[in-house]
């Protein structure tokens, strides 16, 4: 870090600190922590930006202030983890045809084609098969792979379907050119080139948003192509894209060719770039000697969408503006260190260790959270719950929802023994899973209790301003956190993980509509070749065929599998009742295991 740098981090953080803090909960200065990490200045806070990096130093001083000690190894209080954050096309990125004549048509890198952000990083040479919209939907007897064979080749596909009123629903679901791009493999396709019809878009653009950082990689090449790049390989057989299209959206048939009289020759390069974030973690150690090994940690993630844009997550992804997140989740932020404040001035009266983290990532897919319970700073099995706060600055009504009343049997009376007065309509929900960063605790097993104001207009959109923020609200909200977490640091009983049955975790919907239910939940924050599991649900299919949390799943049925995305297009090829061998890995060995599909509610 330049030293410039840190004397701006150092100033912004002095001038943000609060006036005259006090050992109280106040609507003051909620508020003024708020203002200051949801102003523009901050450019949305988004994982790894300068904005970002600024907010992160500034709950590092408020904790500094307060007497923290610093997590990570007694030295910071900074917990970096690594993150996709773009994709880029590479220099390694050719597409060319040759012809029955042998005479090879070269075409051009962002006129002609470009790799989706869906590709594998790989080359191909070989025949191309035609294969329509590349869809088999089986309710209406059509298959594009009907007949025809594409093993070791390139397939030529359309984007979108055949339903060209757009009205009829059962074809919504194999519209997705990820889906489309596995079904390929699948099948045995070593390339896919993807067009854009005329019915459905008049330009012959390449598709705009196709390196989004989030897109998986499919295993294959997968390159996107202008319907004249199409036609140019068409040529030889006398065939055009618009002519094989009407075709198939007129007589509702498949209409697959294979393409005697071409080679392709592609290379495609995508590289993944990797940047870093840091979750800030502090600890207010235990009075009672006997106790003080244990730890209640109390956390909410401080980073939101940035500038928004395509695949940021805005529900405005067309308006590129800052997203200053006051209540996601500059208001949890907010609540965390007006709780290290306050518990940091009763630290004679609090006989457990208190952990504060602010998470990283969490708009990314919970990664900061994922990254601390694989390498806490504080053993897990010493840590005996876990307290979030995510969108708390809105209450409205006095409606606050709880979740993770069901994860320690003495929760729900917890939640309501500090509201006799009724000063909140609480909305009690058992599970402990959701989307927010107690996901990522309860699946180690660990109690959690989830805070929320409720969704609002405002939610992901440029709006959510500090201007709009009930602070006063949020204190009472605080406080009522404050009570619970202080009988978990100071109850000499330490509460009991239970499991909460509740069948309605990640799913497909399978052949018939229904949507399929296994019980499995992922593993966010892990990088691996497959699909890792955090967990698996009480009684559900997946525990009764014997899965448990660390499972890395690698085959489901004939589709194999490398990350969620090809899990979920699994789950799409079945249908409830459906018995599917499934392979995966635990530690060093392989397992094979038969898992009965069950239906999603």
């Amino acid at each position: 870090m330049k030293y410039s740098m840190m004397i701006f981090f150092f100033i912004s953080s002095i001038l943000a600190q609060p006036k005259n803090p006090t050992p109280q909960i106040t609507s003051t200065e909620v508020g003024e922590h708020i203002d200051f990490l949801a102003s523009d200045k901050l450019e949305g806070r988004g994982s790894g930006s300068a904005g970002g990096k600024q907010a992160a130093e500034y709950i590092a001083n408020e904790f500094r202030s307060y007497g923290l000690k610093p997590a990570v190894e007694g030295v910071s209080y900074f917990q970096p983890f690594e993150f996709v954050s773009e994709l880029k096309i590479g220099k390694k990125n050719s597409l060319s045809a040759t012809g029955p004549k042998k005479e090879t048509i070269t075409f051009s890198l962002r006129t002609d084609f470009s790799p989706l952000g869906y590709s594998e990083t790989a080359s191909f040479t070989g025949d191309v098969v035609f294969v329509g919209y590349g869809i088999t939907n089986e309710s209406k007897a059509y298959d594009d792979y009907g007949g025809i064979d594409i093993k070791g080749k390139a397939v030529m596909l359309l984007r979108y379907t055949p339903d060209t009123t757009k009205r009829d629903s059962s074809w919504n679901r194999y519209e997705d050119l990820y889906f489309k791009a596995i079904k390929a493999r699948d099948k045995g396709a070593m390339a896919v080139l993807v067009v854009t019809g005329a019915a459905d878009d008049s330009s012959d653009r390449l598709i705009t948003s196709s390196l989004k950082r989030d897109l998986p990689n499919s295993g294959l090449p997968v390159i996107n192509i202008t319907r004249r790049t199409a036609d140019r390989m068409l040529s030889a057989d006398k065939r055009t894209i618009a002519q094989l299209q009407v075709s198939i959206n007129g007589s509702g048939k498949p209409n697959s060719v294979a393409l005697k009289k071409i080679t392709v020759h592609l290379e495609a390069e995508v590289n993944r770039v990797l940047s870093k974030s840091d979750n800030v973690v502090g600890i207010l150690p235990g009075a009672d000697a006997s106790l003080a090994r244990e730890y209640v940690v109390l956390g909410a993630h401080y980073d939101h969408l940035g500038y928004g844009g395509e695949g940021s997550g805005s529900l405005q992804p067309d308006v590129r503006a800052i997203h200053n997140g006051a209540d996601d989740n500059a208001s949890g932020t907010a609540g965390v260190l007006e709780l290290a404040q306050y518990f940091a001035a009763r630290k004679n009266e609090i006989k457990r260790s208190l952990v504060f983290i602010a998470f990283s990532g969490e708009e990314l897919g919970l990664l900061g959270s994922a990254a601390y319970v694989k390498t806490p700073t504080i053993p897990l099995e010493q840590t005996i719950a876990m307290l979030n706060m995510d969108m708390v600055g809105r209450l409205k009504n006095k409606k606050l929802i709880v979740y993770g009343i069901g994860t320690s049997p003495g929760f729900e009376s917890l939640a309501k023994k500090y509201n006799q007065d009724s000063t909140f309509d609480l909305k009690l929900i058992r599970d402990g899973f959701g989307p927010s960063d107690q996901s990522s605790f309860y699946g180690k097993k660990i109690p959690v209790f989830h805070f929320f104001t409720d969704l609002h207009d405002d939610y992901h959109k440029p709006s959510d301003d500090a201007d709009k923020i009930n602070a006063e609200g949020e204190a009472v909200v605080l406080r009522y956190v404050a009570r619970i977490a202080t009988e978990l640091a100071n109850d000499s009983t330490r509460p009991q993980y239970a499991v909460v049955e509740q069948p309605k975790s990640p799913g497909g919907q399978g052949r018939s509509g229904v949507r399929s239910y296994t019980g499995t939940i992922p593993d966010m924050g892990e990088q691996a070749e497959g699909m890792k599991l955090s967990g698996v649900r009480e009684g559900s299919p997946a525990q009764k065929a014997g899965l448990q949390a660390g499972d890395i799943i690698v085959k489901f049925g004939k589709v194999e599998i490398k990350n969620l995305y090809d899990y979920t297009y699994a789950l799409q090829e079945y249908k409830p009742g459906d018995e599917v061998e499934l392979v995966f890995k635990r530690g060093l060995e392989t397992k094979t295991t038969k898992l009965t599909l069950g239906t999603r509610n």
